[in-house]
């Protein structure tokens, strides 16, 4: 019991399909030309991955470190795709917070 304490596989692959979810739907660097229709594509993004984290809360029971290694594994996959920095620590903050 203890040890599934720490058996953070599932959190793990769940925050970097994710990060691969909204890497797939927004670019890394999208074009300044569309920036309205792309405010208008994160919103609803953002809404699907609300959707997304409820579904895995209800399936899995997330302690402190599951929650932090979703955070991380997502963090670093949007960060090695070339999204800027600033905005994945927003992101990430974002993320958590729904968790």
């Amino acid at each position: 019991m203890f040890l599934n304490w720490f058996d953070a596989d599932e959190a793990k692959k769940f925050g970097v399909s994710m990060a691969n979810f909204y890497l797939e739907k927004i670019p890394p660097t999208p074009s300044n030309k569309k920036e309205k229709f792309l405010e208008k594509k994160q919103e609803e993004i953002l809404n699907s991955l609300v959707q997304q984290i409820i579904r895995f809360k209800l399936e899995h029971k997330l302690n402190i470190y599951k929650k932090a290694q979703v955070g991380n594994s997502f963090k670093w996959t949007l960060k090695e795709a070339g999204v800027d920095p600033l905005y994945v620590d927003q992101l990430t903050g974002w993320l958590m917070h729904g968790l």
